[in-house]
């Protein structure tokens, strides 16, 4: 019998834009500096990756990185790690880190599909941030989205019971298809923005993606899930 090899399906895609000289000499230089993980073999211990007991965010996909230093810069006592497959944004991320000089913000520069099961244990984020995933806006490629049950099983799995689920987007139809899968899930709960209003947790500076959606009339979209079981 002939073998069947199934092709992944990719929850994102390659991005336009060149890698600098500068972010090609940071991804040299600073990423070991700053990654979680050289190899991907075993789970990270979190505490052992920061060195210190602290509130936890897994921001999935940060894109430039400028809105994830900003929340690492104004919440120091929160440790951030963040995930990226993108070398340009990585590369970016690393010189502002760099500039900052702050040290709670790690990076794995590889598919969350990936880091999540392979790399991250249970229960071990007090958030999960999922800032303007590819909205894959074509009905045939829907099954490419990001958000699917799968996924946000291991969303669930990694965070702490009373963890928060923050997702934004700015495709209408990308929110109600979250708000679908996430309300369909029995370990989540739906949370009111106003309740979380002076929760650090829930800070979410605007991003390059989001400017770029209000530019042509998108309306933004927050979701707030809790684990709640």
């Amino acid at each position: 019998m002939t073998a069947v090899h199934l092709r992944k399906v990719r929850s994102f895609v390659r991005r336009p834009g060149r890698t600098t000289d500068a972010q090609r000499r940071a991804l040299q230089s600073l990423l070991p500096r700053f990654a979680a993980a050289g190899d991907g073999a075993g789970k990270l211990d979190p505490e052992c990756l920061f060195g210190r007991a602290a509130p936890r965010v897994l921001d999935i996909g940060f894109g430039d990185g400028e809105a994830l230093l900003t929340s690492a810069v104004n919440h120091p006592q929160i440790d951030y790690l963040g995930v990226e497959i993108h070398e340009p944004g990585i590369g970016h991320l690393l010189l502002l880190l760099e500039r900052a000089g702050i040290g709670n913000v790690r990076i794995v520069a590889r598919d969350a599909a990936e880091v999540l099961p392979q790399l991250l244990p249970d229960a071990s984020f007090d958030a999960v941030n999922l800032f303007f995933p590819d909205p894959w806006p074509k009905k045939r490629h829907h099954k490419r989205r990001l958000v699917q049950p799968a996924f946000v099983a291991e969303i669930a799995r990694v965070l702490k019971i009373g963890g928060l689920l923050h997702l934004a987007t700015d495709w209408a139809d990308y929110a109600r298809h979250s708000r679908e899968v996430l309300t369909s899930d029995r370990r989540f709960a739906a949370v009111e923005p106003r309740d979380l209003c002076h929760n650090p947790l829930a800070f979410r500076p605007p991003t390059k993606f989001e400017r770029r959606g209000r530019r042509l009339g998108h309306e933004v979209v927050d979701l707030y899930f809790r684990r709640a079981r």
